[in-house]
């Protein structure tokens, strides 16, 4: 590693080492560029670079990881909050609503309220269990095995109700493995996730059938040339295989890269849609 290299890494280390110390305080920028003696413009661009993401979202993260095991453990929203090192619970609740994509309350009562239906089917790829709310679609993954995967659906939201039933949500979904793309406006999803991996999965969907992407390309079509790393996270986290199409998005170097449910899927699923974009 070269000599500013090392300085720099150094630098990042001790931040993120000094947020994860104090983030009861919720120190601001000025104060953890100070702790590592960079101005607050240049400490931002350096953390972003070696870390993906801005300090104050990192902050959030630690601040929520936090918060959710207060939750966990049935603290009130209040003394969450305060612990929390917020000023209170409306803070606590825009807390969530951003990283997590739903209030603190339905984080802590695990989909309480919540009815989800779900049928097993089969796709040209194998196997996939298919889950809905009255939203949208919720969840979509491939199984080898039918309780495994129901089980998998419902660590996500503990409380809810479930019942098999192939439902109109589910129906317009399964459309698309026999038929082209055409109708995905018609689709409606109901997604639960962070505001950066709503958008990486908002960008998935606007790569069309048959054509590839890269890591870096979605980073820099997200005004992020630098997040490739937490892009690829975010693909990882897809609840709704294939319908957000993540095994479209490939190495720079044209290598496939990884997938959730395996390199061979992705790669019959890019040969099977470059076969019915070239016919």
């Amino acid at each position: 590693m070269k000599a500013q290299e090392e300085i720099n890494f150094n630098r990042i280390a001790k931040a993120i080492s000094y947020i994860k110390a104090n983030f009861k305080t919720q120190p601001g920028l000025e104060e953890i560029a100070e702790k590592v003696n960079l101005s607050p413009f240049h400490f931002q661009r350096l953390f972003s670079e070696w870390a993906g993401t801005t300090p104050k979202r990192f902050l959030q993260y630690i601040s929520i990881g936090y918060a959710k095991e207060m939750l966990k453990e049935n603290q009130s929203l209040f003394d969450t909050a305060l612990e929390t090192g917020l000023s209170g619970t409306s803070r606590l609740h825009d807390l969530f609503v951003n990283i997590e994509g739903m209030t603190p309350g339905e984080y802590k009562n695990g989909g309480e309220n919540l009815y989800i239906n779900y049928s097993f089917a089969e796709s040209p790829f194998g196997n996939i269990i298919v889950a809905s709310t009255s939203k949208g679609i919720c969840h979509i993954a491939f199984y080898d095995d039918e309780n495994s995967a129901l089980a998998n659906l419902q660590r996500q939201f503990p409380a809810a109700r479930y019942q098999q039933i192939l439902d109109k949500e589910q129906q317009n979904a399964l459309y698309i493995f026999s038929h082209d793309w055409s109708k995905l406006h018609q689709i409606k999803l109901h997604l639960k996730g962070t505001d950066f991996q709503l958008k990486v999965w908002e960008a998935l969907l606007k790569i069309p059938m048959g054509r590839l992407a890269t890591y870096g390309s979605i980073a820099k079509q997200l005004q992020n040339p630098n997040a490739s790393r937490a892009v690829g996270t975010a693909i990882g986290d897809n609840p709704v295989a294939f319908l957000i199409p993540c095994h479209r998005v490939i190495q720079s170097s044209g290598a496939l890269g990884g997938y959730h449910w395996g390199v061979n899927r992705k790669t019959a699923m890019i040969g099977w849609e470059a076969a019915k974009t070239n016919v």
